[in-house]
């Protein structure tokens, strides 16, 4: 046999076996990876929801808010929390894309009067120590109880009743900004208070 052709067969079954080997990692890892995120979700919606006792990661309700400027079809799935079979909540994600850094990810509460129940930064890039003391509860407990007719939703400087940090006011001002508009999407589609 021909030295290339045992160096190519060999180069083949090394790379064979190492498909192999990723194809039974990745199926032996799937579902403890689907069930941490599962988990995780669940951890999140807890810290911004009224307690609930239903499958909140089943009972959601997957809407179509038309396209975006690409025109992909825009969805934005609403987790109904449930407690001894009546709604206590509902949670949603938003995005402020108007951070100082990027994109600010807010996973927000909202109770069935369309009052916020609590949020929850679930991803940013603002700069430590300035912009990212939004993920401090402290902060973001100023935003429970308050709707679009209670409490003024503006930071301080604003006008409002959300404290912004010293040498870092666009990031508050967007998370205020997103929830502003996440109260309106849920009054735009739940106008009843649910379902």
């Amino acid at each position: 046999m021909h030295p290339l052709l045992r160096l190519v067969g060999a180069i083949t079954a090394i790379c064979i076996g190492a498909a192999v080997a990723l194809a039974l990692v990745y199926s032996a890892t799937k579902e403890p990876i689907a069930e941490q995120k599962r988990l995780k979700l669940l951890r999140s919606l807890r810290s911004v929801l009224p307690p609930f006792d239903n499958a909140i990661d089943r009972d959601t309700k997957e809407l179509d808010l038309g396209v975006d400027t690409r025109g992909n079809p825009v969805t934005k799935a609403f987790y109904l929390a449930m407690r001894e079979g009546k709604p206590v909540g509902t949670a949603f994600q938003m995005t402020a894309p108007d951070g100082y850094s990027g994109d600010i990810a807010i996973l927000m509460g909202v109770d069935p009067e369309g009052k916020i129940t609590g949020i929850e930064i679930v991803s940013h890039k603002e700069t430590p120590g300035l912009g990212d003391k939004i993920v401090k509860e402290s902060w973001r407990n100023q935003f429970k109880g308050k709707s679009l007719t209670i409490g003024r939703l503006d930071v301080k400087k604003d006008g409002g009743e959300i404290d912004q940090f010293s040498g870092a006011t666009i990031s508050p001002r967007a998370v205020v900004k997103a929830v502003k508009e996440g109260l309106k999407l849920y009054a735009k589609e739940f106008p009843d208070g649910r379902r």
